[in-house]
């Protein structure tokens, strides 16, 4: 169980969850510049442990739940913690930041409702809006234009609608489900094994 417990994807899920208290100290200090060092080593290990997990042949449940309690934690402390720093931009930008955290938490909600625990999907749109919500966040805080954090914030809305739908398909639990057309398959093939 250990090894299964120590691989190098689940350390650097393992290291978002240990980051964001510091993200949020840091963002109550008033320390912007090492707050954003900090978040994009945060967002770049989100995007290499699930790389790694393949690559490496490390992918499992306890990763995928890993994963998504690092994501979970990064991302519903950032609004707050940019609040702190840059209430103006908030401010500003409430629309869309209401967007993105309600198209954020919705289906983590819908998921803990009828499975009881965090859904774990991975899918594909996913992992491309948390590359252009990621890539769009840092580039606002910095003082960057908003349209790509207009366009990301599109991009999410969409992918979350499909985790939803995707929830409401799946009668159980199931880790790593690439797209609404896998989970169609998986319910129609009865294929719901690999629970965790």
């Amino acid at each position: 169980m250990s090894s299964l417990l120590y691989t190098i994807p689940n350390l650097l899920s393992g290291f978002r969850l240990v980051a964001v208290p510091v993200l949020l100290v840091l963002a109550w200090r008033g320390c912007d510049r090492a707050f954003l060092a900090l978040l994009v080593v945060a967002l770049l290990s989100d995007v290499a442990d699930g790389y790694l997990a393949r690559r490496l042949h490390q992918e499992s449940d306890l990763g995928a739940r890993l994963d998504s309690w690092g994501d979970f934690a990064l991302y519903i402390t950032t609004p707050l913690s940019a609040w702190w720093l840059w209430p103006e931009l908030i401010l500003r930008e409430a629309c869309y930041v209401t967007l993105v955290v309600v198209s954020f938490v919705l289906p983590i909600l819908i998921g803990f409702v009828k499975y009881r625990r965090l859904t774990s999907y991975h899918t594909w749109g996913a992992k491309l809006s948390a590359v252009f919500m990621g890539c769009s966040t840092v580039l606002l805080f910095a003082g960057g234009p908003a349209f790509p954090f207009h366009l990301s914030t599109g991009i999410l809305v969409l992918t979350q609608v499909e985790e939803v739908i995707i929830t409401f398909i799946l009668p159980e639990w199931r880790s790593n489900v690439p797209s609404l057309a896998h989970a169609l398959r998986l319910k129609k093939e009865g294929n719901l094994s690999g629970r965790g």
